[in-house]
């Protein structure tokens, strides 16, 4: 994308010396180059539009302005879950859903900074995450016939994982949709009030993560009855899911975390210091 807002500078101390100096211009350029894997690409073939989530105010985040915005080495946290999914050739378009009364912010801090490839539609979010997702449904160009669906405030998610769930859907004959997840490892309490009500098996259990696949056609649909019928879902596979849609649960590495508490940005950040071989300060 084109550049067309000043990037922020912080002018170097006189008192940093030469080497310091050359220190740190040396990690800049180690980092660049270790980004090669989310270097933007979109294939002729692309038949995926990615709808990222950013609308969420992030009150348990604890920060001004919310947490998508919020940098993590040296970008915001939403500009490293777009990159992941400019990288995968198969996706064509962005749709970045985020407040309407920052849309401008959002472009000029996060995206037109940053080389990105696939095109990108900013749309408006809504009171409820499911209404934010609607909105950006609405605005995939018609010619892609898969969606993905994720979480802004997922950065770590990897090009891999995104192609994985994407060939999931293409290959698997008898699916609606993938979502990506991982097995319950701890013990499970079903409870009444503050009384344990019983224990149950958490073999069962899975924990649904982003991103969440699924053909275009079959999500539009879901989320129209929604509508139509007053019903709010916790994630999209619930609505695919309440149509009677077969989604898949696809397994996931456990550090594709949400960013939700201040806590989570050490684990977050880093993820990608040893993903990008980004030196300590």
């Amino acid at each position: 994308m084109a550049i067309d807002e000043r990037n922020d500078v912080t002018s170097a101390p006189a008192s940093l010396s030469e080497q310091m100096m050359a220190q740190a211009n040396a990690h800049l350029a180690t980092f660049i180059s270790n980004l090669s894997e989310l270097k933007g690409v979109v294939s002729p073939k692309a038949n995926t539009a990615a709808v990222i989530l950013a609308g969420g105010s992030g009150e348990r985040f604890g920060v001004k302005g919310g947490k998508q915005l919020f940098p993590l080495m040296g970008r915001p946290v939403v500009t490293w879950t777009a990159m992941a999914f400019d990288a995968v050739p198969e996706v064509g378009q962005l749709v970045i859903v985020c407040p309407d009364g920052r849309m401008d912010e959002f472009k000029a801090t996060a995206f037109d900074p940053y080389p990105f490839v696939t095109p990108i539609t900013m749309v408006p979010s809504g009171e409820l995450r499911q209404e934010s997702a609607l909105n950006g449904i609405n605005a995939v160009d018609p010619r892609f016939e898969i969606i993905a669906v994720h979480d802004g405030a997922r950065p770590l998610v990897t090009p891999e994982l995104i192609k994985h769930a994407i060939s999931q859907v293409t290959g698997t004959l008898d699916i609606d949709g993938v979502v990506i997840g991982h097995p319950a490892i701890d013990t499970l309490k079903i409870v009444k009030g503050d009384r344990i009500a019983s224990t149950p098996d958490r073999s069962l259990f899975w924990v649904a993560q982003t991103p969440q696949v699924f053909w275009a056609d079959t999500l539009r649909q879901a989320h129209m009855a929604a509508l139509a019928q007053g019903f709010v879902g916790t994630d999209d596979s619930s609505l695919v899911e309440r149509i009677g849609g077969e989604v898949m649960l696809v397994q996931g590495p456990r550090d594709n975390i949400k960013l939700t508490v201040p806590e989570d940005r050490g684990p977050i950040e880093a993820a990608l210091r040893r993903r990008h071989n980004i030196p300590l300060d």
